[in-house]
């Protein structure tokens, strides 16, 4: 077939009654009426079939001129498609379903000339490497959807592909060349280094023509180029070339769908030192000279190593080493025959924390030795290290916070409770009362200081209660104006709406009290601190600081001051242990590590903002506590636990490994008139427990002990005695155990240290 200059288009004929159906019509109109002529035909009938085929000749006509009208529109419409596709800059052309080319418009002739007898794929072929996999994928679609579009890279840009179907075996193919996006994969066609991008297999896909001119050819793998794979990004490695095997620094950076861009620098003296190559190359670079001063860094590493880099001055100024000094790093490697040197290092960016890892590689320039050094910003990686760390080191410290809790809790539950028995013998007018009364204060003030303990490793107990947040605050109020002082205005600002919450309500005094004083440290000149509640409502899970809050009610709180503000690299080590801005001796560093504690135990989320010189704000979310619907009864455990009972009528089991605090128990109990069995162990409880004709009420036992554990043995004693009730006592949290003892029924936990009240009350509780 002959290529036409002008490009046809789709067939717009209309459905219209074509010569010979009019003829037909028309015969009929013309019988209908010369039967009306018929003899002895009724005059009535010979009316009817005249005005029946005058009808029919009417209704001829009519269709006649609206064929002629859809003709003359039909024809319209032909020249103004013809002349549009005619006109379009983009090329087209139209193909038969072999891809045999039948017409283009005047941009196509242009591009690709006005040859007839090609296909579509042979135009394409200077475009494209392999364009017929593309056609047919793109002429498939078609056939089923009407039309399809694709955008492949060519070299300089993306060549956008449409194709829309015509009739039964015609497609129309329209061509647009797309400008390369600025910085987008291809740009490196204009660089003057060697650039190529390679699949995910290391297949070739592209070239630029430094790097044909480099391996001179158009190589279609990267094992057919190196025999030293895989690349390394700062490494030199050896490139076949005409000439022989060159030495070329490698650099690479990814790509979608697994490809990557490769750049390859000769270590030849022009190579390294073409100050083109480096402000254009889209990798991080710098070149430091033997006495580790930069002497040039590219765009991309200025703007990673910030303001404070420029030419002359020294990299351990620019950035510092993790686990040895630049200096040394830098000197080693001079030394070192020239092998690659790869090191993480932390940047000294006073806007923020940032990692790099630098690989440096030894060159000459001018006969000089120097080194190139490729950069990549390794702050995710750094961080995801150090919150491992932190947590492994966190798990440490929260396992010795809570052995030095538990120990405590021991000896805080002898003192506290020897005091209680001695104050049963003393009254207000006994001249030992008041020393008695100081014991005990600082014996709960100790017991306050280790649930400090063990709210840093997150395991203490809370009692959580419903709060309403105004009637807290208010209470709070009084001490909090006493601890800012003269100079600091605390203001209070509540939601008119604020909904209750479930918290313990002594810790969490503790947490507003914790975070009024830092508030008021970092203001030494005086100024506000704003307390702010309100109700967010959350309609999508939110992510922030690595933690997610779901979808739901929060009562939030806000603690605002307009102090000295949080440098950016400190913000993310301020809920660390021991970790501190304050001078020696002004604080430990433990205060935001056990509120953060608190507050995640709670259920809740505590994050932080702040600017440095215009203050900080600390924001908590606690998620809105859903009254219970009306009409539902309490627990049964918690109605039982309502109704009074009598001392003095029970047998206790009392084991506990610990002599001062089973000599206490032991006393308090039987003051309240019970009878007291001890035993000192799992096992000691379990032979004295052998003897069926013993009645036994309520065990009351330590969770961990030497040997069997209290959860053990009374698993094993309830398979012989189901109904008696247990009390567990520990001076670890209730939580620390896991669900050791919550799948025992009838029993309660008790933590240490408890008083005399405490114990006989709750052992009254559980009897029967």
């Amino acid at each position: 077939m002959s290529d036409r200059h002008a490009i046809p288009v789709p067939d717009l004929r209309v459905l219209a009654p074509d010569r010979g159906r009019m003829g037909a019509v028309l015969i009929l109109a013309a019988l209908m009426i010369g039967a009306a002529w018929l003899p002895d035909l009724p005059d009535l009938a010979r009316r009817g079939l005249i005005a029946a085929g005058l009808s029919v000749i009417i209704v001829a006509g009519g269709m006649v001129v609206n064929r002629r009208m859809q003709e003359r529109a039909r024809t319209t419409a032909r020249q103004l498609l013809a002349g549009i596709i005619e006109r379009d800059a983009a090329p087209g052309v139209v193909t038969d379903g072999d891809g045999l080319v039948h017409a283009r418009n005047a941009a196509a002739r242009a591009r690709f000339g006005a040859t007839g007898g090609e296909t579509l794929a042979a135009l394409l072929r200077g475009l494209l490497a392999n364009p017929s996999a593309l056609l047919l994928r793109l002429q498939s679609r078609a056939r089923i959807e009407g039309a399809a579009q694709e955008d492949v890279a060519i070299r300089g840009g993306r060549l956008r592909l449409a194709v829309h179907r015509l009739g039964e075996n015609g497609f129309l193919w329209r061509m647009e060349e797309l400008a390369q996006r600025a910085g987008a994969p291809g740009q490196a066609e204009t660089l003057p280094i060697a650039a190529l991008v390679v699949s995910r297999t290391g297949a070739i896909l592209s070239m630029n023509d430094a790097a044909r001119d480099l391996v001179g050819e158009r190589a279609r793998a990267l094992d057919r180029l190196f025999a030293d794979l895989p690349l390394r990004t700062g490494h030199f490695h050896r490139v076949e070339t005409p000439g022989g095997r060159a030495r070329v620094l490698v650099a690479q950076r990814p790509l979608p769908a697994g490809r990557r861009e490769i750049f390859l620098m000769p270590a030849d003296p022009a190579g390294a030192g073409n100050g083109a190559v480096f402000e254009t190359l889209p990798v991080a670079m710098i070149k430091i000279d033997v006495s580790g001063k930069l002497l040039e860094i590219n765009r991309l590493g200025a703007e990673l190593l910030g303001s404070g880099a420029t030419p002359g001055v020294g990299l351990e100024h620019v950035m510092t080493g993790l686990g040895r000094p630049v200096a040394d790093w830098l000197r080693a490697t001079f030394d070192d025959d020239g092998r690659q040197k790869s090191e993480f290092l932390r940047l000294t960016r006073p806007d923020r924390e940032v990692f790099v890892q630098v690989t440096l590689s030894r060159a000459s320039e001018q006969a000089e030795p120097v080194l190139i050094g490729v950069l990549n910003d390794a702050t995710e990686l750094k961080t995801l290290e150090a919150q491992f760390v932190q947590s492994q080191k966190m798990q440490a410290i929260g396992q010795l916070a809570g052995g030095v809790a538990h120990d405590f809790n021991n000896l805080l539950t002898a003192i506290s409770g020897h005091c209680d028995l001695l104050l049963l013998r003393h009254d207000q007018g006994d001249q030992d009362f008041g020393d008695l009364v100081q014991i005990n204060e600082n014996a709960n003030r100790a017991a306050a200081l280790v649930g400090q303990l063990l709210a840093f490793s997150r395991k203490q107990t809370l009692r959580p209660e419903v709060l309403d947040l105004r009637d807290t605050l208010a209470d709070l109020t009084h001490l909090l104006n006493r601890l800012v002082g003269e100079k600091v205005t605390l203001t209070l600002c509540h939601d008119p709406v604020l909904r209750p919450i479930r918290a313990d309500k002594r810790q969490l005094e503790q947490v507003l009290m914790n975070l009024v004083v830092n508030a008021r440290d970092a203001m030494p000149q005086g100024g506000e601190i704003r307390i702010e509640t309100e109700v967010v409502t959350l309609d999508s899970p939110l992510t922030r600081d690595r933690a997610t809050l779901p979808a739901g009610d929060y009562v939030t709180v806000k603690v605002v001051d307009a102090g000295t503000g949080i440098a950016p690299d400190k913000l993310q080590k301020v809920f660390e242990p021991f970790y501190t801005t304050k001078r020696t001796g002004e604080g430990t560093g433990l205060g935001l590590s056990t509120a953060y504690g608190i507050v995640k135990q709670t259920g809740g989320f505590i994050f932080v903002d702040s600017v440095p010189g215009h203050g900080s704000e600390f924001s908590l979310y606690f998620p809105a506590f859903e009254a219970p619907r009306e009409g539902t009864p309490p627990p049964a455990r918690e109605a039982a636990r309502d109704v009074p009972a009598r001392h003095g009528d029970g047998v206790v089991l009392l084991v506990e490994d610990e002599a001062p605090v089973r000599a206490f128990a032991s006393r308090a109990l039987r003051l309240r008139g019970y009878t007291v069995i001890e035993a000192d162990s799992g096992e000691d409880a379990l032979r004295v427990l052998a003897d069926p004709a013993l009645e036994v009420d309520v065990f009351v036992t330590d969770v961990v002990m030497p040997g069997m554990d209290g959860p053990t043995w009374v698993r094993r004693a309830m398979q012989d005695r189901p109904g008696v009730r247990v009390v567990f006592v520990s001076g670890y949290a209730e939580g620390a155990f896991g669900k050791a003892e919550t799948g025992l029924p009838n029993s309660v936990f008790l933590p240490k240290p408890f008083s005399l009240n405490q114990l006989t009350d709750t052992v009254r509780q559980q009897m029967p």
